[in-house]
């Protein structure tokens, strides 16, 4: 029996979606492949539960070739024919056209700033903001950051970067600690 607290969010009936939790969720990301993969999967979430995309991540790790951004910025509509036929992925043509193209943006973005990472951490002064929700409540769907990290990704031209979506992809990168109070997570992560 596992007795450890944890957010009110995690279906603890669900053991990926608790290890998603206890093992990634809300850590700080400082690789770019992994910042790539996350943004991706955050975009094709949209609309969706989260638990829907989490199922279906080895299949975009292996369609997304491994959330290489370099392989992905160069896939055409041959690559995409193929996306849109496989049962593994979410087979939205909006979406999976948006993956390709932000993965453009990003290397842009890499080419700007020298990694995505010194790109992203820098809406948060380069460290965690670390909130203290009680409960689901008080978890925000946005913030002044993610308003401005969105406002800035889609001015560079990326596509399903909404505040929500950013502010789920801040939470799960660990830009953005929102661990409830009474999480085992939330003081390990500080």
């Amino acid at each position: 029996m596992n007795t450890l607290c944890r957010c009110p969010w995690v279906d603890l009936k669900k053991p990926d979606y608790i290890c998603y939790h206890d093992e990634e969720w809300g850590v700080p990301v400082y690789d770019d492949r992994t910042q790539f993969e996350f943004l991706l999967l955050e975009s094709a979430q949209a609309g969706l539960s989260w638990y829907t995309v989490l199922r279906k991540r080895e299949n975009y790790r292996r369609a997304f070739t491994g959330f290489d951004p370099q392989i992905v910025a160069k896939f055409g509509e041959k690559e995409l024919a193929q996306m849109l036929k496989n049962q593994g992925l979410i087979r939205n043509r909006l979406k999976l056209n948006a993956a390709v193209s932000n993965a453009r943006q990003f290397l842009q973005v890499q080419e700007e700033f020298g990694s995505f990472c010194a790109y992203i951490w820098r809406f948060v002064e380069g460290k965690p903001i670390v909130n203290a929700p009680r409960n689901a409540k008080e978890i925000p769907a946005t913030s002044k950051e993610s308003d401005a990290l969105s406002k800035d990704l889609k001015q560079r031209g990326f596509k399903f970067v909404g505040s929500t979506i950013i502010y789920a992809h801040m939470q799960a990168t660990g830009l953005v600690n929102d661990h409830t109070v009474d999480c085992f997570r939330q003081a390990e992560l500080l």
